[in-house]
């Protein structure tokens, strides 16, 4: 069988090419050399890029069987988007990669801005020792101000924590809630730029928030206060900034990023470099070791799961979409849900609600429902499941699909119920959430008894006349056959009287024992469920 084709246009590290596996044929090609990129196109089926190869719509035109481009970093300038979308081929980046390389040189810049630390770098380089004229300031008890309180600016928060520091933010699209998880004070953008003693902003670049910092957000800062953007050039406005900076509105500034890059010699950014109390890197955001490896092996992964048809959840145009990183842990949760419902089953599926509960109600989990369609679809067609074909599936066989998305959850912080009606005219209902620190997958509820069993390989689920000794009688059937019970939660009864057992077993269990069983303990409901991770 030919193996898939996939173009690597630059260099990219040995961890790339481990990500993709064997079951590709990989091929190198000079990116930059336009035509040798064309040839080699012609019968590629993906493209890894970085940022120095364009796919434009001719190089798109030049390649019929291709499926997907990999841009092995945070932009896209250099991939035409719409050309792709047109011609049904998927474009993914690696929005992740360079998060903590992001974070970490934002507290590079708050640190050398509070302790002067170029400034005094270059004084002593010349010969001079000036120790009075470096007097800097404590980060101890100050109040940081972030602007964006997405992946990055949580990864600030909980970096000058650890300084001691009082964190506030602005983002109008956080939650309290979320807020408060990360030990964080939301305000509005008058009172961050009013109260802080350090501003770093982390917003997208839009029409909205180019420039939201100009000469009036900046009369608001204290004189004694610095700004720092290693996010987008243009997010300040450069000309207002300088401005607060010789006028000695502000006390100082820290620039990654510029409206224009380079900085041109007569733009408003150049001539922020000659200031001393401007501490300037050139876009160093992304540019450690660990950051480009990241951007590689991500998009590696993306690749492939493009290739075998799954979602791709850092696809930016077809097939997929960003999926937000609270969001994410929950898919493998409800997909195993799907299995654990498709397992307890009596009949077919006609209907089902995908309720989502809790603090995820303030995001976009419409992933669930293709997560929890190809749990159930996959213990029940003979063809592979992906989350591309699943909803196809369930379109075929007429079941109905809802997702439903509630604030109110009153037991847990989340919870997920795949809540369905069979054919044979009876309901049924599973939840699930994730529990603690470790975020381990749990089932909470089944058909309105309350439990509380984390998911694994092997389950037994039994529903019985409550009486004594019930226990015992599994125990010894199972005992006998050499089978460990390793988790086992017992439902308290119902009102007809009768309870519910989910045992957690080391292997399966044989089709006689379980004959054995469900005629000792006289169950009116007896599966075992085996869950497959995908």
């Amino acid at each position: 069988m030919t193996k898939p084709v996939v173009l690597i246009a630059e260099e990219l590290s040995p961890a790339t090419i481990d990500a993709l596996g064997p079951d590709f044929d990989v091929r190198h090609v000079d990116g930059t050399d336009r035509p040798a990129l064309l040839s080699a196109l012609a019968d590629a089926h993906a493209v890894l890029v970085r940022s120095a190869t364009k796919i434009d719509s001719e190089a798109i035109d030049a390649a019929p069987s291709l499926k997907v481009v990999a841009r092995a970093g945070v932009g896209l300038d250099n991939v035409d988007i719409k050309s792709a979308t047109a011609a049904g081929v998927m474009v993914v980046n690696a929005p992740t990669s360079n998060i903590i390389s992001a974070a970490e040189l934002t507290v590079g810049h708050v640190l050398s801005l509070a302790r002067r630390i170029p400034a005094a770098h270059a004084s002593l380089a010349q010969g001079l020792w000036k120790r009075s004229s470096f007097t800097g300031t404590e980060l101890f008890e100050k109040t940081i101000g972030i602007i964006g309180l997405g992946r990055i600016g949580a990864l600030i928060a909980a970096r000058l924590q650890a300084f001691d520091m009082h964190v506030i933010a602005y983002d109008p699209y956080v939650t309290a809630t979320r807020a408060q998880q990360l030990g964080v004070q939301l305000v509005s953008l008058d009172e961050l730029l009013e109260q802080s003693d350090f501003v770093t902003i982390h917003m997208p670049k839009t029409p909205e928030t180019t420039g939201m910092i100009g000469a009036e957000q900046l009369r608001r800062m204290k004189k004694t206060a610095y700004v720092i953007n290693v996010a987008r050039g243009g997010l300040i406005d450069e000309d207002a900034l300088y401005d607060a900076l010789t006028s000695g509105e502000i006390a100082g500034a820290g620039l990654d990023v510029f409206s224009t890059e380079p900085p041109a010699e007569d733009g408003p950014a150049r001539k922020l470099l000659d200031l001393p109390n401007v501490v300037v890197t050139p876009h160093l955001g992304a540019s450690t070791e660990e950051a480009q490896e990241k951007a590689g092996v991500s998009v590696a992964r993306s690749v492939k799961l493009a290739l075998e048809g799954d979602l791709v959840p850092d696809a930016v145009n077809v097939a997929g979409g960003a999926i937000d990183p609270f969001v994410r842990p929950g898919i493998a949760l409800v997909e195993m849900l799907g299995q654990f419902f498709s397992g307890l089953a009596d009949s077919a599926l006609s209907s089902l609600d995908i309720e989502v509960r809790g603090e995820l109600a303030a995001y976009d989990v419409s992933v669930y429902r293709l997560a929890a369609l190809k749990g159930i679809f996959s213990r029940i067609v003979s063809e592979t499941v992906s989350y591309v074909n699943a909803p196809l599936f369930a379109e075929q066989r007429g079941v109905e699909t809802r997702l439903i998305v509630e604030a109110e959850s009153p037991l847990y912080r989340n919870i997920t119920i795949l809540r369905g009606t069979l054919a044979d005219g009876s309901t049924l209902t599973v939840a699930g959430t994730l529990a603690g620190t470790r975020m381990v997958p749990k089932v909470v509820a089944i058909n309105g008894y309350d439990i509380e069993v984390p998911i694994e390989r092997h389950h037994l689920v039994m529903r019985y006349a409550d009486r004594p000794g019930i226990v015992a009688i599994y125990g010894q059937k199972l005992g006998e056959a050499g089978i460990n019970i390793a988790g086992l939660q017992v439902a308290a009864p119902d009102a007809t009287g009768r309870a519910l057992s989910v045992l957690t077993v080391d292997s399966p269990v044989p089709d006689g024992i379980l004959d054995a069983m469900r005629e000792a303990v006289n169950a009116d409901l007896f599966r075992q469920i085996e869950i497959v991770e995908s």
